[in-house]
C-alpha cells in the first residue's frame, strides 16, 4: 500500500496530460475531503480494452486514497454516440445492442478499479426519466457558438459533411451526468477535453461546484498508429484469452513500448532490447487481469510457438473483413497477399508450410479468427485485424 504523499503524486504527475484546475486539485487533495470521482464509458462495443484502462488505473489511484470512484455507464449516451474525435457521426445503436454490449462491463472494469467500493451509475437513469423539461433546461447551458468551437466539427463542416443536433448536445448530457453524481473531479483522454470542460460549464448553470478536471493519454493501438479503438479494430481487449493478449502485446511497434509500460503497468523496461521488453510487457499485461499463471502459461505457450530467431520485431497487420475470415484460409492466403492464388494457397496448405499460433494448418476451408497470427513459410507473419 502506498502511502498517502506518493499517491498524491502519482495521481498528479504520472500517466497525465493536463490538469484544471491543479491548484484546486491539489488543495482538495491536500485537505483529505473525500472527493467524488468520475469516469464515465459508453458500452458502444462489448470489450473494455487497453485504452480505457487508462483513465481507469487513476480512477483505482483516487481509491486507494480513500476517494469515492464513480463510474458512469453511458447507457443512454451511447445510442447517441459520442462526436469526440470522429470525422463522421457514429452509427446509431438500439436499447437492445447497447444492452448486450455492457453485459459484462462490470465484469472487465472490476479487473482494474475495486468495484464493490465503487459507486456504480447507468445515465438512463435520469436522461430518460426526468422529461423534456429537464433536456430544455440542459439545453440552455451552452449556446450553438460555443459548440461550434469544437475541432471535430469545423473540420467536418470544411468538408462538407453534416453534424446532427443531437451530436450537438452530446457534451450537454455528459456534463449533466456531472450535475446528477455531484463530481467533483472527472476523469478522460484528451479527446475528451471538450465534454469535460462542457461539464463545468453544466454544472455551473445549475448551481452546482465545478469539478476539476484530469485528461491522460490516448493510447495508440497495435497499428501504432491510430488511438486503439473499438471501431478500429486496433485494439487489446482486457478479457480476450490470455495467448491473444500476449501475441497482440508482442505486434505492437517498438516506439510505442515506453509508452504502454508508462501508462498501462506499474512495470519498467529492465532491458534495450524490444524483444525482450515486449515479453516483460505481455507477461505483466495478462498477469494484471488473469493473474500470475496464466501470465507465465501464455508466455511459454509464445516462446513455444515462435523462437526469437524467427520473430520480427513487428508483424505485419491485415485488415480484412468478417466474410474474408469466413471464407477460409485459402481464401484468406490470397486476400492478404501470402498466394498468389488459390492453387498456390492450397499447396502451401498440403506441405504445411501455414500455421496459427504454432499450428499446423491442414484443413483449407478452416475459418480464422480476428486476431490470429498466420505464419506462412518460414519468415512471414500477418495478424488478421477484422474491420
Amino acid at each position: 500500500m502506498r502511502n498517502k504523499e506518493e499517491l498524491i503524486r502519482r495521481i498528479l504527475n504520472r500517466g497525465v496530460e493536463e490538469i484544471i484546475e491543479k491548484e484546486s486539485l491539489t488543495k482538495k487533495l491536500d485537505s483529505g475531503k473525500k472527493l467524488r470521482v468520475k469516469f464515465g464509458i459508453d458500452p458502444t462495443k462489448p470489450d473494455i480494452h487497453l485504452g480505457h484502462t487508462v483513465p481507469l488505473l487513476k480512477l483505482r489511484e483516487f481509491q486507494e486514497l480513500g476517494h469515492k470512484a464513480v463510474l458512469i455507464i453511458g447507457d443512454f449516451t451511447a445510442q447517441i454516440g459520442d462526436p469526440s474525435g470522429q470525422s463522421a457521426e457514429r452509427k446509431p445503436l438500439t436499447e437492445k445492442e447497447v444492452k448486450m454490449n455492457m453485459k459484462h462491463y462490470l465484469e472487465q472494469a472490476g479487473k482494474v478499479i475495486d468495484i464493490k467500493k465503487a459507486e456504480v451509475r447507468y445515465n438512463s437513469e435520469w436522461h430518460k426519466k426526468e422529461g423534456l423539461m429537464s433536456m430544455l433546461t440542459m439545453a440552455r447551458a451552452a449556446s450553438i457558438q460555443q459548440v461550434m468551437k469544437r475541432r471535430e466539427f469545423k473540420e467536418r463542416i470544411n468538408a462538407g459533411g453534416d453534424i446532427t443536433l443531437l451530436e450537438f448536445l452530446y457534451p450537454l448530457f455528459q456534463g449533466y451526468d456531472s450535475v446528477k453524481i455531484k463530481s467533483d473531479v472527472e476523469i478522460g483522454g484528451t479527446d475528451q477535453k471538450f465534454n469535460l470542460l462542457m461539464g463545468r460549464r453544466v454544472q455551473r448553470h445549475f448551481g452546482v461546484p465545478e469539478q476539476d478536471i484530469i485528461t491522460v493519454p490516448l493510447i495508440e493501438g497495435t497499428d501504432g498508429i491510430r488511438k486503439m479503438s473499438k471501431s478500429f479494430g486496433n485494439y487489446i481487449g482486457i478479457a480476450e484469452a490470455p495467448n491473444d493478449i500476449f501475441s497482440k502485446v508482442m505486434s505492437v511497434p517498438d516506439a510505442l513500448l515506453a509508452k504502454y509500460f508508462e501508462n498501462l503497468t506499474e512495470t519498467k523496461p529492465t532491458s534495450n532490447d524490444p524483444y525482450q521488453s515486449k515479453m516483460l510487457l505481455g507477461e505483466t499485461i495478462v498477469r494484471m487481469y488473469h493473474g500470475q499463471k496464466a501470465a507465465e502459461k501464455a508466455k511459454e505457450n509464445f516462446v513455444k510457438t515462435f523462437s526469437k530467431k524467427e520473430m520480427p520485431d513487428e508483424i505485419e497487420i491485415k485488415t480484412v473483413s468478417s466474410d474474408a475470415l469466413s471464407s477460409g484460409t485459402t481464401a484468406m492466403l490470397v486476400a492478404i497477399g501470402a498466394a498468389k492464388s488459390n492453387s498456390e494457397a492450397r499447396r502451401l496448405i498440403d506441405q504445411g508450410a501455414v500455421k496459427v499460433d504454432g499450428r499446423t494448418v491442414s484443413d483449407p476451408n478452416e475459418k480464422r479468427k480476428d486476431g490470429e497470427v498466420l505464419k506462412v513459410g518460414k519468415h512471414r507473419f500477418f495478424k488478421l485485424r477484422k474491420k
